[in-house]
């Protein structure tokens, strides 16, 4: 598809809705429905169009293994580093009253940086999965050459 016009300009007008669609379920996720595996979800599914309409190495160059390695531990650190500071804080693990002088909001807080820890490690994690299922056609053709006589 990298050589198809439309494909590409409909991906570079969608793309952006798609990212602050994402925004949009994470922050109203203390409201209504949504929340951090479903932001974190559209956030992955944003970069996967991405990569489909305008290839893989492009996608990789944008959110590369490192960073999403990285993003993996940040995400998971910060869901279990709310509840050790809410232990710290004289609470029970993830008890969110404790994070403000005022439970109401400390609850808010609580649920607010859980929730971007779960969005974090989500999206990181849907796109290592896509990554690695992406990387197998090109494994597959190496073991091909390789058989052939044709590879190192």
């Amino acid at each position: 598809m990298k050589m198809q016009m439309v494909p590409r300009v409909i991906a570079k007008l969608l793309i952006p809705f798609i990212l602050l669609f994402a925004l949009y379920v994470q922050f109203h996720g203390d409201f209504g429905p949504g929340g951090g595996f479903q932001a974190g979800v559209i956030l992955a599914a944003a970069v996967i169009f991405y990569g489909l309409i305008y290839g893989l190495p492009l996608a990789r160059r944008a959110v590369p293994d490192s960073l999403l390695e990285v993003l993996i531990a940040a995400g998971v650190l910060i869901y279990g580093g709310v509840g050790v500071i809410g232990m710290l804080l004289g609470g029970n693990f993830l008890d969110y009253f404790v994070l403000d002088s005022d439970p109401v909001h400390g609850q808010h807080r609580g649920i607010f940086w859980v929730e971007v820890g779960v969005a974090v490690t989500v999206s990181s994690v849907m796109l290592k999965i896509f990554y690695m299922f992406a990387d197998r056609a090109n494994l597959e053709d190496e073991d091909v050459t390789d058989e052939t006589g044709g590879g190192t």
